[in-house]
Formats: structure tokens, C-alpha cells, sequence
């Protein structure tokens, strides 16, 4: 059996979790420092129940996700880089983006 890696049936992805690093201003949206969310199995965004995630923080995340659920270059940049901002001045909130597993998905079961 070879590994995932190379079985162009299977693709490999990292499940991430994307977590309120720090907060300069003020959490106008409620949100607050180790409050987070895992993406998980491709698709799947999993918040802890009662809490929330700002709609406004998740867009400025959102788009970097799918290049860090995959194998990146060593020297890529967004291999080195972790670190998102929101986009509300007042909060000046950073989120931090960190793998916190991998998991071999058929390549079928992928939109």
C-alpha cells in the first residue's frame, strides 16, 4: 500500500484551528482572547458551543484557509506566515492560524 501521498485517490490535508491571538482595541464584536474555531475535514467549521465567531473576522481568514489545510514549499510564504488581522480598526484583532492534525481524505470525497 503506498502512502497517501502518493495515492492520487487520496489527498492530505491539515485540519487548522484559527484563534484570537491578541486584541489591541476594543472587542466591539464580543470576542476575546483564546476564542476560536477549527476547520476540520476539509469543510467543516466547528465552533465551541455558546460561543461565537465575528462574520467580519472569518472573511479576512477565509480566503488563506485552503492553502493552509495543504503541503506548502519550505520556502513559502504562507508557510512561515500565521498570523491574520480583522479588518475592524477599533479591534485590531489578530488571529493566528496553526495545524493541529492531518487526515488522508478520499480524493472523491472532495468538492
Amino acid at each position: 500500500m503506498c502512502p497517501a501521498g502518493d495515492d492520487p485517490e487520496v489527498t492530505e490535508l491539515y485540519d487548522l484551528r484559527v484563534s484570537v491571538e491578541k486584541i489591541d482595541g476594543r472587542s466591539v464584536c464580543g470576542l476575546r482572547v483564546g476564542d476560536h474555531f477549527e476547520l476540520t475535514e476539509s469543510s467543516r467549521l466547528r465552533i465551541p458551543d455558546g460561543r461565537h465567531f465575528c462574520v467580519y473576522a472569518l472573511q479576512a481568514v477565509l480566503p488563506l484557509l485552503p492553502a493552509k489545510q495543504r503541503e506548502l514549499a519550505p520556502g513559502d510564504w504562507m508557510a512561515k506566515d500565521s498570523m491574520i488581522a480583522c479588518p475592524d480598526p477599533d479591534e485590531r484583532l489578530i488571529m493566528r492560524v496553526e495545524r493541529i492534525g492531518k487526515r488522508a481524505i478520499p480524493t472523491g470525497d472532495l468538492t
